[in-house]
């Protein structure tokens, strides 16, 4: 059985500690620094319009004048996540 460390997705460091499940029953985690941002994360999303890449992804698309109906089929996501993730980084 191997050990993989489990790396904080925005301080990429080591110090992180198990914070609960989820109610489908994957592990949370949570970073002990105390200049990390995020509050938790987990280590494989199971839903991918989650993934802090892909709400950087909207948020590039949309500032180069695509608009939420292209986004949403390149990123293959619904158009009402799109909209949401947008909203919430206005």
């Amino acid at each position: 059985m191997a050990f993989a460390p489990v790396h904080c997705p925005t301080y990429h460091g080591v110090a992180v500690v198990k914070y609960g499940k989820t109610s489908d029953g994957t592990q949370r985690f949570r970073c002990q620094n105390v200049q990390c941002a995020c509050a938790t994360f987990m280590r494989d999303y199971s839903y991918q319009g989650l993934l802090p890449e892909v709400t950087h992804q909207i948020i590039e698309m949309s500032l180069n004048g695509r608009g939420i109906r292209d986004s949403a089929r390149v990123l293959h996501l619904s158009p009402g996540t799109v909209l949401n993730e947008f909203k919430k980084s206005i």
